[in-house]
């Protein structure tokens, strides 16, 4: 891999990453959030040697108003470790402080704590647990940018 750049993608295209890192026991189907079609999907695609392009690493954010969630965060395994899912957050941070968002959060899993809090995100709450993951709800305030 030589090169990657970070774009927004369709929906469609978030589902098998999503399904083989978050839900690899569900359909791909069942990889579709209410929603999905309402939201933003960033891509992080590599440029391979040959020329070809893969997608490594997606996420979804859900706006409500000035607020943004969010979700189904991945990298697929192999490219784990890297850099990529810092590379990608950044970039959406990035990205909603220029759409004039004040608010960040997510539901984190419990293992991923750290990593969100090298970004100001911090915990709210007390963990939770959905489809047998733990979780923190974490939050961060925006300061808009032009």
């Amino acid at each position: 891999m030589t090169n990657s750049t970070i774009r927004i993608i369709a929906a469609v295209d978030t589902l098998a990453i999503r399904h083989r890192v978050l839900w690899p026991s569900l359909s791909l189907e069942d990889c579709r959030l209410d929603g999905d079609d309402q939201a933003l999907h960033f891509g992080l695609i590599l440029q391979e040697s040959d020329g070809s392009e893969r997608l490594v690493c997606v996420a979804t954010v859900f706006m409500d108003g000035t607020q943004a969630r969010l979700r189904k965060f991945a990298t697929l395994a192999d490219y784990q470790g890297q850099g990529l899912g810092s590379r990608m957050l950044t970039y959406i941070l990035d990205y909603l402080s220029k759409h004039k968002v004040t608010g960040f959060w997510c539901d984190a899993r419990t293992s991923a704590v750290e990593f969100y809090q090298r970004f100001g995100l911090q915990v709210e709450g007390e963990p939770f647990a959905k489809r047998d993951q733990m979780y923190v709800k974490m939050r961060k305030p925006i300061t808009a940018t032009d």
